[in-house]
């Protein structure tokens, strides 16, 4: 398998509107990617597809070389996290793992039992009491346990203190290290992504950005700083992805496979947080440039 998740030009309606748009891209498998964009882009709409919660409006989906929904065998493939951590408050934690062996075909006691004895839970306390990390923490546990070739993760540290996403985070990278799991995060703290990810997907108003292998976005991509030139002259395989200008000084992010020569420029890399920024900022511009335009020309109709 070579693939985690296909997808070609998938759309998914709620109505009038689109939550995901022409959505295509290939996830390899084997990765931690990271996927980001502004609230509303679509993300969650784009993992409860890859689970099969949802069923797409256009294009077609893969999960692992088959439909999200093929059947149980394909569900019990994928290991899903909701946002909010999802457990049974009036449950015991025992209760909880009684329940994952019962749905689970390919459930691995050893392991949840192993994992909730090393995180300190009592079995016999109930899930509402724990705290939103001991949450988060269980969850993980129990989408791990049932052994699936991909772990789907929706925002899962969101709400967590900086110590239990540290922990959580830690738990993720032990089980990718020992498993090999291919992984898709879904989250808006770019520092922790930026830890554990190795691919990214931006995804701005249901459509994909950019996407590719972590390393290799940000070899290709750099801060440009020169004196302020309006009409910039630059080689022709040379993207703009943003551009600003003070009174003196012009600031240009670009994408470029090969050096940038000009002496009158000051090269500098980029961190992963410039380039999810430039790309939402991108994409955010171009949208209003298209909403505004039919406006702009009923005026000068007029």
């Amino acid at each position: 398998m070579t693939t985690a998740m296909e997808t070609a030009g998938v759309g998914k309606r709620y109505g009038r509107r689109w939550a995901l748009t022409d959505c295509t891209l290939t996830i390899p498998a084997g990765r931690v990617v990271g996927l980001v964009g502004p609230n509303g882009a679509g993300k969650t709409t784009l993992l409860h597809l890859a689970v099969g919660l949802l069923e797409p409006s256009a294009g077609s989906i893969s999960v692992l070389g088959e439909r999200p929904n093929a059947g149980a065998d394909q569900l019990a493939r994928i290991g899903f996290l909701a946002q909010d951590s999802p457990t049974y408050s009036r449950l015991t934690v025992e209760q909880h793992l009684r329940m994952g062996e019962w749905l689970n075909p390919n459930w691995d006691a050893a392991f949840a039992a192993d994992r909730v004895r090393d995180l300190g839970l009592d079995l016999g306390q109930r899930t509402g009491t724990l705290s939103g990390g001991q949450r988060a923490q269980l969850a993980l546990t129990l989408a791990v346990a049932k052994r699936p070739q991909l772990l789907v993760l929706d925002e899962p540290v969101a709400a967590l203190d900086p110590l239990a996403r540290r922990e959580f985070l830690q738990t993720l990278m032990e089980v990718v290290a020992v498993d090999g799991v291919s992984v898709v995060l879904s989250s808006h703290l770019i520092a922790d992504l930026e830890r554990v990810c190795d691919y990214l997907v931006v995804l701005v108003a249901g459509r994909v950005a950019i996407d590719g292998d972590v390393d290799e976005l940000l070899a290709g991509h750099h801060l440009l700083t020169g004196p302020r030139r309006d009409h910039v002259a630059l080689p022709g395989n040379t993207a703009v992805i943003e551009a600003s200008h003070t009174e003196k000084q012009t600031s240009l992010l670009v994408r470029t496979e090969t050096p940038i020569l000009d002496p009158s420029w000051t090269v500098t890399p980029i961190t992963l947080d410039d380039l999810v920024l430039a790309y939402m900022r991108q994409a955010r511009d171009r949208d209003r440039d298209a909403t505004s335009e039919p406006a702009s020309r009923l005026a000068v109709a007029r």
